[in-house]
Formats: structure tokens, sequence, C-alpha cells
């Protein structure tokens, strides 16, 4: 089992590695094809299956782990992220498939999410370096990454085919262990103020798992 595989938690979420009992609640959560307009696959309705089914795959033979996302205010499953190209030889592992339900867009979850997951990649399993790609032209992803503090490194021309056949470029990110004190704080401080907004819910910066 890779060492990223754990059940992370905070204040406002919980990453509970994917298993069969989250394919229902995640096809719900899903069931808008605006989400995968930037998706190298279309996730949507029927592909549904086809997506949960080779994110299982790749957690049994290569090492990577996929969550899903359950939203403690909602109390319910908001959406997914992973640990991808996992490389522990060179200790380094990308955050990439991450989506959510248009109800969690601009709140707490996101944040909760990577101050999670990364503290796991830099913590308890030993991670020098963590990647974020996505894809160049997604202005609101873009934003949402320069915001959680990682450095922009470069875009790669004509990288990938989307499912519709467009070409894309991916523009890469990261965060390096000795960056992450600076972009926990801040996405702490961010988490902090929307715990104040909730009503002073405990820190989230405590019980990450």
């Amino acid at each position: 089992m890779s060492s990223l595989s754990a059940t992370l938690e905070n204040s406002f979420v919980r990453l509970e590695p994917l298993a069969e009992r989250h394919r229902a609640p995640l096809r719900a959560a899903g069931e808008d094809p605006d989400l995968w307009r930037f998706a190298t696959v279309n996730q949507h309705g029927t592909d549904f299956d086809a997506w949960i089914n080779a994110r299982l795959a790749a957690m049994k033979d290569q090492g990577e782990v996929t969550f899903a996302v359950f939203d403690k205010a909602r109390a319910d499953y908001v959406g997914s992220s992973s640990f991808l190209s996992v490389e522990p030889a060179h200790k380094r592992v990308e955050i990439g498939w991450t989506w959510y339900a248009k109800s969690a867009w601009g709140g707490a979850v996101n944040p909760a999410c990577k101050i999670a997951m990364m503290s796991h990649a830099f913590g308890a399993a030993g991670y020098h370096r963590v990647e974020f790609k996505l894809d160049a032209t997604n202005k609101r992803s873009w934003a949402a990454v320069e915001k959680l503090g990682a450095q922009f490194e470069g875009v790669h021309r004509a990288h990938l085919i989307m499912a519709d056949g467009r070409v894309r470029d991916t523009a890469w990110f990261s965060v390096l262990f000795s960056e992450w004190p600076a972009v926990r704080a801040g996405l702490g401080a961010r988490l902090e103020a929307f715990a104040v907004a909730q009503g002073g819910a405990p820190s989230p910066t405590q019980a990450l798992g």
C-alpha cells in the first residue's frame, strides 16, 4: 500500500481513499457536464463509471491514491482529488484529478483539501515536491493554484489531447518542502477566516491525519 494512502481530516473535510461505496455519491456530485470542460476524460453520465474504475485500478496497480471528499458543512460527498505521478525514489508527487460540485466552489473545501493532502505528502509520507498540472486555458484553476501559493514553472505545449480532440497546453506549478511552511501558513489563514465565518470552528490545521 502506498505511504500516501490514509484518511485525511480537518475541521472542514474528510478525505477517504476511494472505494466502491463512493461510486453513487460521487456520481451524484459530478452530475454536471460543465465540471468536465477541462478534463482529459469526459466523466459525465455513462462515462463516470469508466473514470472511477480507472482510478480504482490505478490505486491498486500504480501506487496512486484517489480520495472521495466529504464536506462536513454539507454532510455529503462533494468531489474528489488524487495523488498522481507518484515517484517515491525522487520524493515527488502530483495532486490532480481534482473536481468539486459547484456548490463547493469558492469556499473552504479546496484549501482544506490542499492543506490536508500537502501536510500528509510533506509530513508522514516524506515527499520533497508536490506538483500541480492544469489546462493552460483554465483561468479559474490557474488562479486557484496561484492563490494556494504554488510556483508557476512554465507551459508544456501540445502536451495532451482532450476528449473532444483539442490539443492542450499544460501549465505546471509546484510547491517544494522548503516552501511548505509559508504555503501552509497562507492556507491556514484562509481557513481560519472560514472557521470564524462559520461560528468559530476548531482550528483547521489540527487533526490532518
